[in-house]
């Protein structure tokens, strides 16, 4: 293609935007991610030692995550005989193999850096993982009782042979497969026997009463290693001839056709009933099961060979977590106390601190305690009429419902909008939904076919005989536990621009509005594609005219062909473009006469990097969006979601100064080349940590606000 020329310019090649060698597969991408998550462990130093563990297990639960969504969908896709290529030109069986053969290797990985490093790490500093056999008899007499009495009653042994069928295996379940002989018959029996998930995965044998090893190690024994070695109390007058574990995921995508629901809750609830019930999508096995034993496993849960992964170890490594439970302090992280903006700065009067102007919260650095804080004023203050607020993901106790609640008996008006959809948190979701219905809050499930993964609160005050209204607007979730570990923004405001597009929005939402156009606010799937793209664009022209564009963008996932398309053309154009992509990134930087112009990297450290922020310099008129969308299709096209313009000049430099940073990260910080490929940003310029810069700085200021801008 060639790009037509105007009077006096020169003809420039403009690429096809569509060729497969400019993107990358968005699986192997998510693939990509968890590789730089696991580096975290691989790497001596960079993390205290059972921070290197929780890594490990991290690793683990975001890969059986991918094979219960991502992978499934690709064996649907497979089975229904869909041939269609992805965007960089792989076929769902293409992708598939590609997926095994990358797993397996990382798994490798995972495993070698977990037995040949952190165990004798973990053995240095008083932590040992034992096996049943290596324990003396004395130790294992003590054991055969505490198996007898706390283990052994929750164990139920499933027979399978003509009178019994294999029994169904649940999803994500660690499971013994064990061939015996009848002593009596001189026959070979089969059974199946599921490790139970209400037991701790690791036993603290320094915690068992009457075992005693002559000093203060902590000895860590699998719970499957203690049954498998005690078998014979559960099947007397056998012998015991093989037991192998063996681990299985399963399809966990919930479908639900909406407009066939006449309850929705009702539904949703079925439908996480029957997760456990979908395909299986992975077979998790030892190098010593033998293949007879396989051939058995791969009939019944009727699953092909390239479904079986062989791995070294213990199976379901993600229940390393429990370590964390360790009190070693000085094997993680250190503490760190964030810092209260709004309670240093006017006493915790979240009202007059909005009134004073915006505020600005960075999660974790800055604490989440002021958002709760807003909810639970806004509960108990008199002159509150009306709170409306969507909740996603909330966790399993949480304050802000408990506010919500109180504030309905305190006689407010209080509209929800409780996603149920939200995958993984369906339970958690029901539960608060029920709770806010039975008090008499108003609960609404938002738009069929999308999911509202918005995050905004709207409370609304008499003040002198008039109506105010303030806002709370985020990137993360209303949830104080992930508060701590996610970096977000909160942005606290009572801009009646903002709040006039916030309150059409859950007129929306609530009612049969169908209000689509915001003054401010931009909304998906009503103009987020379009808007993005429109400010590419401007961009562009301001370059054209300038010549000093600039566009700096942080999110978790890049995967529209379209907005790609458009980045393409702004980095052909010589507009400087820096991406802060933690996770899936299907654009290509580097690329000659494409994307030379753009840079991508990843951050991977003690936080997860979780907000969104979308900065265009405009001319010098710099515009800064922050909000809850990603630039994926589900992001733009099936969801609720909300982006908000920062409308304080100061705190759109701090951002800035804060994604710099970022950018200028050299410790924990990923580049993606050309090829596609990360690389650890490593130069000789003087160490950025970022995160623990920010962790430095939260010590040592007092606001976020425009009262006080940090100096990042």
């Amino acid at each position: 293609m060639e790009k037509k020329a105007g009077v006096g310019e020169v003809k420039v090649k403009v690429p096809d935007f569509r060729n497969p060698s400019y993107y990358i597969n968005r699986e192997l991408s998510w693939m990509a991610f968890n590789q730089r998550v696991l580096e975290e462990a691989l790497s001596p130093g960079v993390h205290p030692l059972l921070e290197r563990v929780k890594f490990i297990s991290i690793f683990s639960s975001n890969l059986d995550e991918f094979f219960m969504i991502r992978v499934a969908g690709l064996e649907d896709q497979y089975d229904a005989g869909i041939q269609d290529r992805s965007v960089d030109g792989l076929t769902p069986q293409e992708q598939i193999e590609k997926i095994r053969e990358g797993v397996l290797e990382q798994f490798r990985q995972r495993n070698s850096c977990f037995y040949n490093d952190l165990c004798p790490e973990l053995q240095k500093n008083g932590i040992e993982f034992v096996e049943y056999r290596e324990l003396g008899e004395d130790q294992k007499k003590v054991l055969q009782g505490y198996f007898r009495n706390e283990i052994f009653p929750v164990l139920t042994p499933l027979a399978v042979d003509t009178g019994h069928p294999f029994p169904f295996v649940s999803n994500l379940s660690l499971n013994l497969a064990v061939e015996l002989e009848d002593l009596e018959t001189k026959t070979l029996k089969f059974a199946r026997l599921k490790v139970p998930r209400i037991l701790p995965r690791l036993l603290r044998l320094d915690a068992i009463e009457g075992l005693d090893f002559g000093d203060d190690c902590i000895r860590m024994l699998w719970l499957e290693d203690l049954i498998q070695n005690n078998l014979e109390q559960l099947f007397p007058k056998m012998r015991i001839v093989q037991c192998h574990p063996f681990r299985i995921i399963r399809d966990a995508d919930i479908e639900i056709e909406e407009d066939e629901a006449g309850d929705l809750l009702e539904t949703i609830e079925q439908g996480v009933r029957s997760r456990r019930y979908g395909k299986v999508v992975r077979v998790d096995v030892t190098p010593s099961m033998p293949d007879s034993m396989r051939k058995i496993l791969v009939k019944n849960l009727e699953v092909r060979s390239r479904n079986v992964y062989e791995m070294q170890g213990a199976l379901g490594m993600s229940d390393l977590m429990e370590m964390m439970k360790i009190e070693k302090p000085e094997l993680k992280d250190e503490p760190f106390a964030p810092a209260n903006p709004l309670e240093e700065k006017v006493g915790g009067d979240i009202f007059s601190a909005i009134r004073q102007g915006d505020h600005l919260l960075y999660h974790p650095y800055d604490s989440f305690q002021p958002v709760v804080d807003l909810i639970n004023q806004a509960a108990n203050d008199a002159q509150v009429l009306s709170i409306k607020q969507t909740l996603y993901r909330v966790g399993g106790n949480s304050p802000v419902v408990k506010a919500l609640m109180n504030a309905v008996e305190a006689g407010k008006q209080v509209a929800v909008l409780v996603e149920l959809k939200a995958r993984f948190d369906e339970e958690n979701n029901i539960g608060w939904a029920r709770a806010l219905e039975d008090v008499g809050a108003h609960v609404v499930y938002g738009f069929i076919g999308l999911k509202t993964h918005a995050k905004l609160t709207l409370i609304v005050r008499r003040e002198h005989d008039k109506l105010k209204r303030y806002l709370h607007l985020g990137t993360g979730n209303y949830n104080p536990a992930t508060a701590k570990i996610y970096t977000d923004y909160s942005y606290l405001t009572a801009n009646e621009m903002l709040a006039n597009d916030v309150s059409e929005l859950f007129n929306a939402l609530t009612g049969y509005s169908k209000h689509t156009t915001y003054r401010k606010l931009i909304v998906s799937p009503v103009n987020t594609r379009s808007r993005i793209i429109e400010m590419i664009d401007r961009e562009i022209q301001w370059h054209k005219k300038e010549g000093n564009g600039r566009i700096i963008m942080k999110m978790n996932a890049l995967v529209d062909n379209k907005t790609i398309r458009a980045l393409y053309r702004a980095s052909c154009e010589g507009v400087a473009i820096d991406l802060i992509i933690r996770g899936i990134c299907c654009l290509i930087p580097g690329i000659k006469g494409v994307s030379e112009n753009i840079r991508v990297i990843s951050v991977i450290g003690r936080f997860l990097e979780h907000s969104r922020a979308y900065y265009f310099r405009n001319g010098g008129m710099d515009e800064l969006y922050l909000g809850s969308a990603d630039i994926m299709p589900r992001n733009l096209d099936h969801r609720v979601e909300a982006l908000f313009p920062i409308m304080d000049d100061e705190l759109i430099e701090v951002v800035k100064a804060e994604l710099e940073l970022i950018l200028r990260d050299n410790v924990k910080s990923w580049e993606m080349v050309s090829d596609g490929s990360y690389l650890k940003v490593s130069n000789d310029k003087p160490r950025v940590n970022s995160q623990n810069l920010f962790l430095s700085q939260a010590s040592k200021k007092k606001t976020t606000s425009k009262f006080k801008v940090n100096g990042l």
